[in-house]
């Protein structure tokens, strides 16, 4: 199920937490900047479409969005994109070249309704000032999170998530090894190459955005983090490429699950 909430006076999250079995809830957040042109960030998962598509309609009217900011082009972040353009001949879809090539694969986005930034490059949206950046952790070449002047608060698509037990509304609502166990599982899951890179330079990377002071961290899976926790999930992710790696299950652990069922299924 998808719900709202208002995370700033100008800032709606769309949320749902997407089960992972054996290992808890990632949420799922889009967001909405609501101003002079509005900007979308990110268009739910493609399984939800329809229902995305009903609750945006609860925070915002879709003829007023101008901008679909879309941070990559992954299937939980893609679900309504065409919907919504198909619907709205005023919007445009701010990505990069990688991103539209990676949407030629499936479902082209049309080129003169496409916006392109790189990292360090702005979009002015009705007076808000949006500067593009690579967040400091990714699964997807395409990446581009941005930092709002407006606001003060940094959108880092899927760096800083965190996958939960339960999903609360703000991170502050999260225990210490809550939030500091759910993020570092993400990390290792969602980018695993964080285990061979070069720890200075990586350190050198949270810096950018340490030295950004962003009033919120408004991460795609993870509950809206107010300026107080910004360290601590800086010193979690610091702290993740001398940590363990990720490994899942595999094919003895699948067929045991497939067997509980069987054994379980009504005769």
């Amino acid at each position: 199920m998808i719900t709202t909430y208002r995370t700033a006076p100008d800032i709606d999250v769309l949320t749902s937490a997407f089960p992972i079995p054996g290992l808890g809830f990632v949420p799922i957040n889009a967001f909405v900047l609501q101003g002079d042109e509005p900007v979308l960030v990110d268009t739910g998962p493609v399984v939800q479409r329809e229902e995305f598509l009903d609750v945006l309609r609860t925070v915002i009217d879709v003829a007023d969005l101008r901008w679909i900011w879309l941070t990559h082009t992954d299937a939980d972040h893609i679900g309504a994109l065409h919907a919504l353009l198909d619907e709205n001949a005023d919007l445009k879809v701010v990505t990069t070249f990688l991103g539209v090539g990676a949407m030629s694969l499936a479902d082209p986005l049309p080129l003169d309704r496409v916006y392109l930034v790189n990292p360090g490059q702005q979009l002015v949206a009705g007076g808000r000032t949006l500067t593009a950046l690579r967040p400091p952790t990714f699964d997807n070449p395409c990446t581009t999170g941005f930092h709002d002047g407006r606001s003060g608060a940094l959108f880092s698509a899927d760096s800083f998530g965190a996958l939960l037990a339960d999903v609360p509304q703000s991170a502050e609502d999260l225990t210490e090894a809550e939030l500091q166990e759910g993020q570092a599982l993400w990390a290792t899951l969602d980018s695993p190459w964080l285990h061979s890179v070069d720890a200075d330079t990586f350190a050198s990377q949270l810096d950018g955005i340490r030295r950004l002071d962003p009033s919120m961290i408004l991460s795609s899976h993870l509950p809206a983090a107010s300026a107080d926790l910004t360290e601590r999930l800086l010193a979690t992710l610091a702290a993740v490429p001398t940590g363990p790696a990720f490994a899942g299950p595999d094919q003895a652990a699948l067929e045991l699950l497939l067997a509980d069922m069987t054994t379980g299924a009504p005769g």
